[in-house]
């Protein structure tokens, strides 16, 4: 494996928790790069044979059919065409070309480089409502809950209550994401928790010390305040 290649994977685990996969047995050296939140891929790292990619850049490599890595990013579409007429960029390979771009990692492109369009990638996959909700319920200390709306108006749209319920309804790690701590307007629990059945938000509520009362809290006293957050 080049040392450049290290480096990227420490970069994405260190820099965005990467959650970290080598999802086909078949190819264990193909590794994906997903936030721990949304769990989508923002990055994908794969050894190909030079001479399948080098001749799109008019290199001659008729005699080589030594490995290289590549590293596949999101990207917006215009500027993958414009990229891509650098050595070392291209149109996703094996990918949706519109939406993926395609870095040589050799050491043909300067690091810094590369960690930029990583960075672009996780923030195009990351800069959703699905995500900011996340990240909102996140915030809510132990011990206290938050209202959809709340939750919604911490996300940056106070309008989107519903969508806020359907993505704790899908919340990818109720662990990190504590979508327990999010009751309706009135205090209620949800009629059935989704994540492990009909009485496990409040256990979970009262094992941090919030009383909950026929099926509701008081919001009064443990409803989330702005100086909580």
């Amino acid at each position: 494996m080049h040392p450049q290649v290290e480096d990227l994977i420490q970069y994405m685990k260190e820099k965005y928790n990467a959650f970290v996969e080598q999802p086909w047995a078949k190819y264990p050296e193909n590794i994906t790069f997903k936030d721990p939140d949304v769990m989508k891929w923002f990055a994908l790292i794969m050894p190909v044979e030079r001479n399948k990619v080098a001749p799109l850049w008019n290199r001659d490599v008729s005699e080589s059919s030594d490995q290289v890595y590549i590293i596949n990013v999101k990207a917006e579409q215009y500027f993958i065409g414009m990229i891509s007429q650098n050595y070392g960029y291209m149109p996703g390979y094996h990918m949706n070309k519109q939406h993926w771009l395609t870095i040589l990692v050799d050491g043909t492109v300067p690091t810094e480089q590369i960690l930029d369009r990583i960075d672009d990638s996780y923030e195009l996959i990351t800069n959703t409502p699905t995500k900011r909700i996340y990240q909102a319920v996140k915030q809510i200390p132990k011990g206290k809950v938050a209202t959809y709306s709340q939750v919604a108006e911490m996300a940056g749209n106070p309008k989107m209550s519903r969508a806020v319920g359907n993505a704790l309804h899908k919340n990818p790690n109720p662990e990190q994401i504590p979508c327990h701590r999010v009751v309706n307007a009135k205090g209620e629990l949800a009629d059935a928790f989704v994540f492990g059945g009909k009485n496990v938000q409040e256990e979970r509520l009262t094992a941090e010390g919030v009383i909950v009362t026929n099926g509701a809290v008081d919001l009064d006293l443990y409803g989330i305040k702005k100086e909580d957050c």
